[in-house]
């Protein structure tokens, strides 16, 4: 083995590890809201325009157009959640009533590393390697939040590693797919007054960090047609993981968590040498999962936390849109900027649970640039701002009209990358 491999597994390793033990949160409900640095800088946008190795987790068929490259980064996320309670408890018997006021979540600093390559295996095809994460979620909130006595919260964590390959099977035509392993890891805190609800009390919380793992693909199309012009598409099936065993008592299914599919299309057009725009479209599709989009009534009244029918968080599926616009004027800078927004995927009737998960976010604003040195590295950097949102709804476990409870989160997220080999 050549120094320069022993260097790059090398890097592969730690980042693989600092990635298994950093809390991943995202932005497009618990997705994130771009992957690899240029494709943060412009809010997600690429399924068109491939620029690096880390393109594979938007579309596996733009890996032909990256060709031989390496790209490490880490970047540093940062959510400010909170939930507000308004209105008394009732006390009645039979009712869940929240003690008032605003609560602050804790651990508001979250560090993601991300390691992509890829090499030619011939005129027309490539193979390439992704370690990301692809999404999460966590809260910490210093109170107990519901009656249990102390600190309340989750915290998710998910690793993709994929092997994307890609082929051109006609000029400035490729097709790609890559196979994804996931790995998993699922913690709450906090929840245990809900024991008379679950079907498993001793598997419903503080049970510590549990893992999952399991695997799915992304395929995609990337069609060149022009200069001026291109077209993207591509498909990422629904992630098929093994039960949280930890957690058989509070997610549907005895602790099912797959991880939804979505579909990503979009249009890059290049109107000058030097300015190129960007328009992606997303659907995430959250109703697949009955953890994830099971509502929290009826559901707590005709099953069991745990059960196949449990209540879940009552997330809808969400679209986004993600404009990017790029200036290349040919010298050693790149600029970006970028902006994206969607519908939130909580309903208003759901507030209770998604305390524990206020996926509320909806406009990203983003920049970002390229320094690039010589012909063969450069430095990446992006910086995100998604303004707070808020969502307000009623408890439906109190007195009708008694307790409303508002989830509000705004996020910043800056990332940097080093890319090198190309």
């Amino acid at each position: 083995m050549t120094k320069s491999h022993r260097i790059l597994f090398g890097s592969m390793a730690v980042l693989l590890a600092l990635a298994m033990v950093s809390p991943a949160q995202a932005t497009n409900g618990y997705f994130s809201h771009g992957y690899g640095t240029i494709a943060k800088a412009l809010a997600g946008a690429g399924v068109a325009m491939p620029q690096d190795t880390m393109a594979a987790a938007t579309n596996p068929a733009g890996m032909v157009v990256v060709g031989k490259r390496y790209d490490a980064g880490i970047g540093v996320f940062s959510p400010d959640r909170s939930y507000t309670v308004t209105g008394n408890a009732s006390g009645f018997p039979g009712t869940f009533g929240l003690t008032p006021g605003k609560v602050e979540s804790d651990s508001n600093y979250f560090y993601i590393p991300y390691f992509g390559g890829s090499w030619r295996i011939g005129d027309n095809m490539t193979l390439g390697v992704n370690l990301y994460g692809h999404g999460g979620m966590n809260t910490d909130y210093p109170v107990a939040t519901f009656f249990a006595g102390q600190p309340t919260g989750v915290n998710l964590e998910q690793l993709f590693v994929g092997i994307p390959w890609a082929v051109e099977f006609a000029d400035k035509h490729s097709i790609g797919i890559m196979p994804i392993f996931v790995y998993q890891t699922f913690e709450a805190q906090g929840v245990g007054s809900f024991a008379p609800f679950s079907s498993d009390p001793t598997k419903l919380s503080n049970n510590g960090s549990s893992t999952s793992t399991g695997y799915g693909a992304k395929i995609g199309y990337l069609g060149r047609f022009t200069d001026r012009f291109s077209f993207g598409i591509s498909y990422e099936t629904e992630m098929s993981m093994d039960e949280f065993s930890d957690y058989a008592g509070l997610f549907a299914e005895q602790g099912g968590f797959n991880i939804p599919s979505s579909l990503t299309a979009g249009i890059a057009i290049h109107a000058t040498s030097a300015l190129s725009l960007l328009v992606d479209y997303q659907d995430i599709y959250y109703s697949d999962i009955k953890s994830i989009n099971n509502p929290l009534l009826p559901n707590l009244q005709t099953a069991r936390l745990g059960d196949e029918g449990g209540a879940g968080f009552g997330w809808q599926d969400m679209s986004v849109w993600k404009f990017g616009l790029q200036y290349d004027p040919e010298n050693a800078w790149t600029w970006r900027f970028g902006y994206s927004f969607g519908d939130q995927p909580i309903p208003e009737s759901e507030m209770l649970f998604n305390i524990l998960a206020p996926g509320v976010m909806e406009d990203h604003f983003t920049v970002g640039f390229t320094r690039q040195f010589g012909e063969s590295s450069g430095l990446n950097f992006s910086l995100m701002y998604a303004p707070e949102v808020e969502i307000t709804g009623p408890n439906l476990l109190e007195v009708p009209g008694l307790q409303d409870i508002t989830l509000a989160m705004s996020q910043w997220d800056i990332e940097i990358s080093y890319s090198w080999g190309f």
